[in-house]
């Protein structure tokens, strides 16, 4: 540091120090260079001795060398071959190691090829669930699981179109098996409720339901012993009932279910299948246009239906989801309404009651069939109730005309029976007493013709037919009672009625048939009350339950009666027109034939005859229809007098005139029907008789002079009548000159006949003003 101080000869004093010090060190290097150069010399002389050992020993290790090296060759190559060993059999390791780990994917391929080919399509989903999450993972970094794992997906879609096409096979198969699976639930339903049926007949002490069966139900009885023979052979035999899985292989959709589940896709197959079963619910419930011509197209229909339905119920229970409980009833409610709409059109097109009947039948076995897998049937039911309107109408159509053919094939004659044995034959037909009757000898007549009996029989008839359908309705025996005497009710008061009315407006009905047709139908009125027993007996109900209703039979056959009474009043007042229309008077002759025209006796006889047959009418009848003739006969009397193309009347004419009039009452005097009080049939003619005695008396003064007064002998002539018959004998006199002696001998009563004439003139105009 004092070296570059600014000490003046600092640097040059240094460098004096410097050179002392260097010169000390070289003395003491060449003072140690003297000590040891003896022994460097020593040491140079022993290396050059060494020098020559040396090269020997160079030799020596460089041939020493050159046979190690020979002799290390074949230990470096199996070194080598050691080494490469090793390498092959670490190699082999780690390639059995990745094989192990490669061949259970490799076996569960083929296992999975295999399944496919076998078409074990959900267990080669299993395969290659357990593929693509246990074995695939662990040997990822291969290209063939990298190939495998593209695979997979298209063999999922492979086996879902599979399935798919299983499934169509499946919905096709049933669609064609519906029917046959149908039947035999049908069959299967039917058959058991005719077992349960017998069981219970035998335990049922009240037998008075089977009281209505009689000859109708002894088929039947018959059938339902048949069939339980057949369930004993049945039970012997052990055979199997035939379920819908025993008629159809369900296991496509077993199948395609599992396989859509596994696949995550359940709802899509749910939806498919839900879709796919509406469209065919929607074909199965399209009935044939004829369906209704036969029963047999109606079986078809309803098998096809439960068919349907009971292999939904078995997709319900043998599977969790495809279907449930508010599908199959939101389906069944649908289709109930199809059906019931279906049935209420084609059943109206029924016109024969049997193939009615043969319906109802088989609604109640299929509502049974479907209640029995737990669908409701109350609307079916409720669905008979207005096909049981139906089946009546085509009864009550059907009897019609069994009525119509008997009272066209019958004689309206009383019945005769000739021996004790045609007696008790025609009494077991028909409920009839007469104490009177059978008080006489054989042979002998009954009252009523043949169709009274026949129509008894038809009447009861209906009754069993009417109850075939009320059977297997699940009522009580209260309303089939009711509903039997409400459509009883019906045949008599619409069909029978109608019969009658018609029968007796037929113009080949004479007087002869409509006495008969009255004394028929007072027979049946009173066999009203043994059909009422006839019902009870079958239902087991009491006529004096509050509820019963009655038979209207009696103002059936009453308004019938009065229907033939009134056409007997027309018939005989026609037949009296007949006879009036072939008079023929000769209105201008001078004197009368001095007895009664030919016509008005025919008339006569005829209305005697006619009123002999009457006898076994009752009282009134015969006095109305005797009274009606009467004042019928009369009417005709008078209007053929007052005729307007009737111009002119002579006396003679009058007095003829009154010959018939005289017989009339003659006629009405003798009592051609008993019963009449005093002269009450003679008023029939008292106007006819006022007007002629005035005519033929001419006792104008007493006519006008008591002109209305109670006490008038000519209170029954009116002016106008009295002033019209003038004036056409008048009209005949000028003619004729009938008066021309009156004017010679009598003027007085020319001035009498136009004083009377001018009087009645004034009475009539008095008369029109006050009216």
């Amino acid at each position: 540091r004092s070296v570059y101080d600014d000490q003046p000869n600092a640097h040059q004093k240094f460098m004096e120090k410097l050179d002392a010090c260097i010169r000390n060190h070289d003395r003491e290097i060449e003072k140690m260079c003297n000590f040891h150069h003896q022994g460097f010399v020593d040491a140079i002389t022993e290396l050059l001795k060494v020098r020559a050992d040396a090269e020997k020993l160079k030799v020596q290790v460089t041939d020493t060398n050159r046979r190690l090296q020979d002799a290390g060759k074949e230990v470096i190559a199996q070194t080598e071959e050691i080494i490469r060993c090793r390498v092959q059999q670490r190699n082999i390791t780690t390639v059995v190691e990745k094989l192990q780990l490669c061949l259970p994917v490799l076996e569960m391929y083929s296992k999975l090829k295999e399944q496919m080919n076998v078409k074990r399509y959900y267990s080669a989903l299993k395969t290659m669930e357990q593929l693509e999450n246990l074995y695939l993972p662990r040997v990822s970094q291969y290209r063939f699981c990298q190939i495998m794992i593209e695979n997979l997906p298209k063999l999922r879609e492979e086996i879902k179109e599979i399935s798919m096409s299983d499934l169509k096979d499946f919905l096709e198969s049933i669609r064609k098996h519906s029917d046959r699976i149908g039947e035999t639930a049908m069959k299967q339903a039917q058959q058991q409720k005719a077992f349960s049926t017998t069981l219970q007949k035998q335990n049922n002490v009240n037998y008075g339901w089977n009281t209505h069966l009689g000859r109708s139900r002894i088929s039947e009885s018959k059938n339902e012993l048949t069939l339980k023979r057949t369930f004993e052979d049945d039970d012997e035999h052990e055979e199997e009932v035939l379920t819908a899985q025993d008629l159809v292989d369900f296991s496509p959709v077993y199948r395609c279910l599992h396989i859509y589940s596994v696949l995550g896709d359940g709802e899509i197959f749910e939806n498919y299948y839900r879709k796919q079963r509406r469209k065919q619910a929607r074909l199965v419930l399209q009935p044939q246009s004829s369906m209704h011509e036969t029963v047999e197209g109606y079986r078809r229909y309803f098998s096809q239906i439960v068919g349907f339905f009971v292999v939904e119920d078995h997709i319900l229970h043998v599977t969790q989801g495809l279907v449930t409980r508010t599908y199959t009833d939101e389906l069944w409610n649908m289709a109930l309404s199809k059906i019931i709409a279906v049935l209420r059109t084609h059943s109206s097109y029924c016109t024969d009651p049997d193939l009615v009947l043969e319906l109802k039948n088989l609604i109640v076995v299929f509502a049974d069939t479907l209640q029995g897998y737990g669908f409701p049937v109350n609307r079916l039911f409720d669905l008979l109730f207005e096909i049981r309107d139906q089946y009546n109408e085509t009864l009550l159509k059907k009897w019609s005309g069994l009525f119509r053919d008997i009272f066209e094939a019958d004689n309206y004659s009383p019945i005769p029976v000739a021996n004790e044995e045609e007696y008790k034959i025609v009494i077991s037909k028909f409920p009839f007493q007469d104490l009177e009757l059978d008080k006489q000898s054989f042979p002998k007549k009954l009252p009523m013709s043949q169709s009274v009996p026949q129509i008894y029989i038809q009447v009861k008839e209906f009754i069993y037919a009417s109850l075939k359908f009320s059977e297997s309705l699940h009522r009580s025996s209260t309303e089939i009672d009711d509903m039997l005497r409400k459509s009883t009710n019906l045949l008599l008061t619409r069909t029978l009625s109608s019969c009658l009315q018609n029968l007796i407006k037929k113009p080949h009905i004479g007087l002869t048939e409509l006495v008969q047709i009255i004394i028929n139908t007072t027979h049946l009125e009173q066999a009203c009350k043994y059909l009422e027993d006839f019902i009870s007996n079958i239902t087991n109900i009491s006529q004096l339950t509050v509820h019963t209703a009655r038979l209207y039979g009696l103002s059936t056959f009453k308004d019938a009666r009065h229907a033939a009474e009134g056409e007997i009043y027309t018939k005989l007042n026609q037949k009296i027109d007949e006879f009036i229309q072939i008079a023929d008077y000769d209105w201008t002759m001078s004197e009368s034939d001095g007895r009664a025209s030919g016509y008005l006796m025919d008339l006569i006889n005829f209305l005697r005859s006619t009123f002999q047959v009457f006898t076994h009418l009752p009282g009134k009848v015969a006095q109305t229809a005797c009274m009606s003739a009467c004042q019928h006969l009369s009417m005709s009397l008078m209007q053929m007098l007052l005729d307007s193309e009737l111009k002119q009347i002579s006396m003679g004419a009058i007095q003829q005139f009154n010959l018939d009039v005289i017989q009339c009452e003659l006629f009405a005097s003798s009592e051609p029907v008993p019963g009449f009080q005093g002269d009450t049939l003679q008023l029939a003619f008292i106007d006819l008789r006022q007007l002629l005695d005035l005519f033929m008396v001419w006792d104008w003064s007493t006519y006008l002079a008591d002109y209305g007064q109670a006490t008038s002998k000519y209170l029954r002539v009116n002016p106008s009548t009295a002033l019209t018959l003038l004036e056409k004998m008048k009209d005949s006199s000028k003619k004729n000159n009938i008066f021309a002696q009156f004017r010679k001998n009598d003027r007085d009563k020319q001035k009498l006949i136009e004083t009377v004439v001018k009087q009645l003139r004034s009475l009539v105009n008095g008369m029109s003003q006050h009216t």
